[in-house]
């Protein structure tokens, strides 16, 4: 069974990732096609489940990582074309641009922040439970 302030965490950082899919939708949702497979955008009860982008975060232990434990930046795009690289380098400056601005917010009071961990995006920090607020 999970702790009850870990599930509130669980869902603000959900919030956070879902209002960060919307702005790459806005941006980015027209430009390919999606995955024949995948729902149009807000044809799912779950963001993660429809339109072109699957962002979220995985907690990991850090074993080996030179920042530690934290939430590893997860992107997915659905589509099967050829997505360039410079277009991949936008999105995730993007990404990166939009996780620092909404760390705060989601989080007030929290020490977290967004490192480069190799080629990975992390979010590193103080994860304690005691102040998990639901608004």
């Amino acid at each position: 069974m999970r702790h009850t302030k870990l599930i509130r965490w669980e869902h603000k950082m959900k919030a956070m990732f879902d209002e960060i899919d919307d702005r790459l939708e806005d941006k980015y949702g027209g430009n390919y096609t999606l995955h024949p497979n995948r729902a149009q955008r807000d044809g799912t009860a779950n963001k993660e489940m429809d339109g072109l982008f699957n962002i979220g975060a995985d907690f990991t232990p850090g074993y080996g990582s030179r920042l530690g434990r934290g939430y590893i930046v997860r992107v997915r795009m659905s589509t099967l074309e050829h997505i360039p690289v410079d277009v991949q380098e936008c999105i995730k400056a993007d990404i990166e641009q939009m996780v620092r601005e909404k760390l705060p917010i989601a989080f007030p009071g929290k020490d977290l922040r967004l490192e480069q961990d190799g080629r990975l995006l992390k979010i590193i920090g103080d994860f304690s439970l005691g102040s998990v607020i639901v608004k």
